[in-house]
């Protein structure tokens, strides 16, 4: 299971990084190489939203499966502990996919507005060309 949430951080990291890269003044020419990358890579990363869906439910199928120690005594101190890591891996989880699809969710509109930004930059500078 931990190969999954490797994978998810990755993707999350990768996403990050092109998002960084779109973003970054005074990069235009890298900007007009990255835009191509992130356009033909936002199709495939969709797969991160189902993946992310996908883990959210293993998330809460362990929480609704965990034991419980119906009384004050009922549990060993170990048998605490262990839940209690249980339940701060599983927040650290979910912040991992909150982030994942965020990012995403962001990156797929950066990427709009800087196509529509390069097209409209285009249009302005062939009026001026038929002005001239």
């Amino acid at each position: 299971m931990a190969l999954e949430w490797v994978v998810l951080g990755y993707a999350a990291g990768a996403e990050a990084i092109m998002l960084l890269l779109l973003t970054l003044p005074g990069l235009d020419g890298l900007r007009r190489g990255m835009i191509t990358v992130v356009r033909n890579a936002l199709k495939p990363m969709m797969s991160v939203v189902p993946f992310c869906m996908f883990l959210l439910m293993d998330i809460y199928w362990k929480y609704e499966t965990r034991p419980t120690c119906s009384d004050e005594h009922a549990c060993t101190p170990s048998e605490h502990l262990r839940h209690q890591k249980s339940i701060m891996k599983s927040q650290r989880n979910a912040l991992l996919i909150a982030a994942a699809l965020l990012l995403y969710w962001i990156l797929f509109s950066v990427t709009r507005l800087v196509v529509k930004l390069d097209t409209l930059q285009q249009r302005v500078e062939n009026m001026k060309k038929r002005d001239d």
